[in-house]
């Protein structure tokens, strides 16, 4: 008897501990995370599994434990909450804010069934051990939440705090729903590059839009179609693959790779429709002849494959022209290339529509 109570007090102590300041933490992992490639009993933060390690290039393998995309559910009537998490890199861009490439952002469920968002967890600055508060005076009431990870960065460990008189637990409510995710394969735009906080990643948004699990397999300088991608997306039970790769990508690479990734997927997965996203117009084609003829050329091979495939009859794919997101007044950029909150915006509410009917 006396074993049994002490197992049951270490249990609880690895699910929650009490602060100075009464607040009660508790571990993210007892959560459901959401957005993960790995398919084991551990939970770990990362996006692809370990099995990978010695097959896929470094660089790919090491984005993989950026935690793009990746979200927990959990439920709680917090007046009070905070976050602790240490960040496995401590990355920094001269182009991105702190609060997107290594805070994490919180959403609220509403009773229409939109999310809404409460408040970001910001990142210490220089410093992988971070502590921040979510909010500190919630009105009453049990909530529904989802927050969303680092964009350009992990995180080792993560720990939820609420106000020592409140509950979190396990979600309530099955949305986002899991059945049939998408899956979005791309470059650091697609890993959210440069967003001012993880929501605002177009992944993240399609997930509250369309309250559906999202796959954010963006890997930044390195969507070159590797197969071992290919592989990781057939394993997933999708709804939908995105393909929207194609700025990381020659002509000549794009010529030599897309038709074996494609027929993997196709191979393993027959029944799921395939998306081929353009590589947009970005902003700088307006006056340098040569980003031109680039950005022209690499979206006419794109079109080029995707017409010979329906020309041999392969069915359940569909494309994506980008050409007009970004030139309505060419500010939907922080570098040039790279994608503001107001261009994930418009990127995002371009697509949606398109996908919303291919998952339907």
């Amino acid at each position: 008897m006396k074993k049994i109570v002490l197992f049951l007090c270490a249990s609880l102590w690895a699910m929650s501990f009490m602060s100075a300041n009464d607040m009660v933490y508790y571990d993210a992992t007892k959560f459901p995370l959401y957005g993960s490639a790995v398919k084991n009993d551990s939970v770990t933060f990362t996006r692809l599994p370990d099995s990978l390690k010695t097959k896929i290039r470094k660089e790919l393998y090491d984005l993989g434990t950026n935690t793009a995309g990746l979200f927990i559910r959990f439920s709680s009537n917090a007046r009070k909450m905070k976050v602790k998490w240490n960040s496995t890199y401590n990355v920094e861009m001269n182009h991105m804010a702190p609060s997107g490439i290594r805070g994490f952002d919180v959403y609220a469920l509403m009773e229409n069934g939109k999310w809404e968002f409460v408040s970001p967890a910001r990142p210490v600055v220089n410093k992988k051990s971070c502590k921040a508060t979510v909010f500190s005076d919630m009105k009453p009431g049990m909530r529904e939440y989802m927050m969303f990870f680092p964009l350009y960065d992990g995180a080792d460990s993560l720990y939820i705090g609420v106000d020592s008189a409140a509950v979190i637990e396990m979600p309530k409510v099955d949305l986002p729903k899991r059945e049939k995710p998408i899956v979005v394969y791309g470059t650091s735009i697609t890993q959210g590059a440069c967003a001012s906080r993880p929501g605002m990643c177009y992944t993240s948004m399609l997930v509250r839009d369309l309250n559906r699990e999202v796959y954010n397999l963006g890997f930044s300088g390195n969507g070159r179609l590797d197969l071992e991608v290919a592989e990781v997306m057939a394993s997933i039970d999708a709804g939908l693959y995105v393909m929207d790769c194609l700025p990381n990508n020659k002509v000549g690479e794009l010529k030599k790779n897309i038709d074996p990734f494609v027929q993997y997927l196709r191979a393993r997965r027959p029944n799921v429709p395939i998306l081929f996203v353009e590589s947009p117009m970005f902003p700088g084609y307006l006056f340098d002849m040569k980003e031109e003829g680039t950005l022209k050329e690499k979206n006419a091979a794109l079109r080029e494959y995707y017409d010979k495939l329906k020309e041999l009859g392969v069915n359940n794919i569909y494309y994506f022209e980008t050409k007009d997101i970004l030139t309505e007044d060419r500010e939907g950029t922080v570098d040039g290339y790279h994608f503001t909150d107001l261009g994930f915006y418009r990127f995002e509410k371009n697509i949606l529509p398109v996908i919303e009917a291919l998952i339907k």
